[in-house]
Formats: structure tokens, C-alpha cells, sequence
């Protein structure tokens, strides 16, 4: 479904990616992992259309997305739920979620889809009149992952999810992914608790210095934990939140 070819990417001089060559498949659930700085946020902004590669290619479902626009990759399916949540605090929860269908055309499905996403995130449900800024961090990014997928995307995006929550949120977050999964959307998931990642993803690639550093099934890289935390360092939380 999604493939990135020799990816580079540069803040400025900083270059960021270097050579990255990764693929996700129709109805995989994909962990990029990594140590702060090894360019995982680069690598989701990039697929998204935030950021331009100077060289490589990005492909989804064929057709070629690198240096495409956001709106226009967002148009294509692709959802992307940013580090720091970002909901639109002075919007209710019910208005912030239909933000998430504003480019859609097909007006009788989306009241529907938004109460499949209460079902899915029942916390939100009593909370649609509340302002998005008056919620708490968990409620936060129940949110975000809701109005992602108002978009009805075919691929999720989604960047540290858990970072900053209670484990109990945690929990309800990674059972939400799970389900959304097996709904048949596709996740391509950054996380720094490697043992939570590894745990819903299928398969995992290891970013270091802006490079794939590892890459394999899920089992196989938790089988090898030295060697994976060579490549993560000790800033990469391995046990459970």
C-alpha cells in the first residue's frame, strides 16, 4: 500500500532521513521505532505532505506522493494524528470531529461515523458539547484518533499516542487500535514503548540517525533484545507504561 524509496529529508543543512526505504502493507499494523531524534516524526510528516524529500520516492497504491500536497494526500486516504494531539481547542468535541469530514462528499454516512467513534471511544460521547481545550490528555487523544478517522482513511498515521497518558488510558487506546485494525485500516505507528509497539504491530523498522537501522517481524525483533537496544538506546521505554 504505502512504500518510501531512499527517502532524504533536511531541516536546512540538518538532514534528517537519510536513504530510508520502508513499505507498508493493505491491513498491517507497521511499528517505526527509534530513540528521540532518529527522525520517526520526520519520516510521518514526510509521508503526509508536511515535508518535501530532496530525493526518493513515495508511492501509495501506485501513484506517487512525495512533494503532494497535504490536502491532496489526505484526499488519497491518509489520516495523520500528530505528536501533541493538536485538537482545536475552542471548537466542541462534536466540531472538532467533523472537522475531520470537512473534505468529504458523502453527508448522510458521517453522522453515523460519528457515532461509531463515540462507540469506539465511549469517554467522548457525554463530552461533544465540551470545548476541545477543557479536556484531559487521554480525552485529548481519543479525539485526535477520532477525527482522524472521520476522514474514513484506508491509512493511519499515527505519532507517540501514548506519550504523556495514564497507563489505564493506555490501555483503552491500544485495544482501540487493535480494533480499528481489524476493521481493515492500515496503521503505521510511532512509538517509544517498544515492548506496547511490538506487541499490536505485525512487523517493525528501527530508525537511527535518519536510517533504517533494523527491520523485521515483530517477534523476531523482540527475540533480539540486545541487539535492538543497541540501536534504541536507553531513552526508549522497553517494559509496560
Amino acid at each position: 500500500m504505502l512504500a518510501l524509496e531512499n527517502i532524504d529529508v533536511a531541516y536546512g543543512r540538518v538532514t534528517a532521513l537519510r536513504g530510508v526505504s520502508l513499505e507498508v502493507r493493505e491491513g498491517e499494523i507497521v511499528a517505526l521505532l527509534g530513540a528521540n531524534g532518529a527522525g520517526k516524526t520526520t519520516a510521518l510528516r514526510t509521508i503526509s505532505g508536511l515535508l518535501s524529500p530532496r530525493r526518493g520516492r513515495i508511492s501509495f497504491d501506485g501513484r506517487r506522493l512525495d512533494g503532494v500536497p497535504a490536502e491532496a494526500v489526505a484526499r488519497a486516504g491518509i489520516a495523520h494524528v500528530p505528536e501533541g494531539r493538536r485538537v482545536f481547542p475552542r471548537l466542541s468535541v462534536r466540531e472538532n470531529l467533523l472537522m475531520g469530514a470537512y473534505r468529504r462528499r458523502d453527508h448522510e454516512r458521517i453522522g453515523g461515523d460519528l457515532q461509531a467513534v463515540c462507540d469506539l471511544f465511549p469517554a467522548l460521547g457525554p463530552l461533544l458539547a465540551r470545548r476541545g481545550g477543557t479536556l484531559s490528555g487521554g480525552e485529548q487523544q481519543m479525539l485526535a484518533v477520532g477525527r482522524a478517522l472521520m476522514l474514513r482513511p484506508r491509512l493511519l498515521l499515527l505519532d507517540e499516542p501514548s506519550l504523556g497518558l495514564a497507563p489505564i488510558v493506555i490501555e483503552a487506546l491500544w485495544a482501540a487500535f487493535a480494533r480499528i485494525g481489524a476493521n481493515g485500516v492500515t496503521i503505521l505507528l510511532v512509538e517509544q514503548n517498544v515492548s506496547m509497539a511490538l506487541a499490536l504491530a505485525h512487523r517493525g523498522y528501527v530508525l537511527r540517525n535518519g536510517s533504517v537501522a533494523l527491520a523485521g517481524t515483530s517477534e523476531s525483533l523482540r527475540a533480539d533484545e540486545l541487539l535492538m537496544k543497541s540501536y534504541l538506546g536507553g531513552t526508549l521505554r522497553v517494559g509496560n507504561a
